[in-house]
C-alpha cells in the first residue's frame, strides 16, 4: 500500500517537510507518493532522499506544472524526526 501525501500549492520546504515528517512514521520499505506543484521539489525531493537514507523510486509529470515521487523508507534515516 502506497500512502499518498498532495503538497500541491505548497512552496518550499513545505513538500519536502510533509514528506519526512509521514516517512519517519512508517516502517522501512514502506512507500509514499508525493503530488507537488512546487517547481523546487524536482532538486529538493531527490537531495533529501540522499541525505535521510530513502530511495526516490519513480518521478512523473501527472499534469502540466504537477509531478508525482515516489518514495521508498530506508533502513535508517540520518534526518531525525523533531
Amino acid at each position: 500500500m502506497t500512502v499518498q501525501i498532495d503538497a500541491r500549492g505548497l512552496i518550499c520546504p513545505l513538500p519536502v517537510l510533509r514528506l519526512r515528517k509521514r516517512l519517519m512514521a512508517l516502517p522501512q520499505g514502506s512507500r509514499v507518493a508525493l503530488l507537488a506543484t512546487d517547481p523546487a521539489a524536482v532538486i529538493d525531493v531527490p537531495h533529501f532522499c540522499a541525505e535521510a537514507g530513502h530511495r526516490l523510486i519513480a518521478r512523473r509529470d501527472i499534469a502540466p506544472g504537477e509531478t508525482e515521487y515516489i518514495v521508498e523508507r530506508g533502513p535508517a534515516c540520518a534526518i531525525a524526526a523533531d
